[in-house]
């Protein structure tokens, strides 16, 4: 299973690079930032290299080691994934989302799928407009009292669930 991670409106550097360590130990093919993502080369010298510090903390070096890119049309980049084969799947408590671990239930999710998950800002998750766009949604269930996991442990939970189903 081939799978690209894309990451809108993340707002902490730290959960980024939380998420490219754990996209490089999944073996994630590349991580697509968008929206107000911190990306490890985007913007003036004198604060890229300042983003670029901050995410290393947690990242470890596996922001060089996963392909990344920055866009500024998200939409355009759903629509090229889509046309290369990727079912576009959005992370995000919501109505109409699959609980997780079932991911049998996603339709047409085979080992040989090659998957887009979007990953969305850290209290607000995946805007309307953009769950419209996803060809499914998945949701972590909740035990306990609180009512989401942090965006880059639910980026762990949610790989884990998908690259098991191999």
């Amino acid at each position: 299973m081939e799978i690209v991670l894309i990451l809108h409106n993340i707002r902490s550097v730290h959960n980024v690079g939380s998420i490219f360590r754990t996209a490089e130990g999944f073996g994630i093919k590349k991580i697509y930032l968008s929206g107000c993502t911190p990306s490890p080369d985007n913007g003036l010298p004198h604060v890229r290299k300042k983003i670029s510090e901050q995410i290393h903390k947690t990242a470890l070096g596996a922001e060089k080691l996963v392909p990344n890119e920055y866009t500024d049309d998200i939409m355009e980049l759903i629509d090229k994934l889509r046309k290369s084969g990727f079912k576009i799947i959005g992370l995000e408590q919501d109505p109409r989302a699959i609980k997780l671990p079932i991911l049998r239930k996603v339709p047409n999710l085979t080992q040989n799928q090659k998957v887009a998950m979007i990953l969305g800002e850290e209290v607000h998750g995946i805007p309307t407009e953009l769950r419209d766009r996803c060809d499914d949604l998945v949701e972590i269930p909740m035990l306990g009292q609180k009512e989401s996991f942090n965006v880059s442990v639910a980026t762990g939970i949610a790989l884990y669930a998908l690259v098991s189903r191999i």
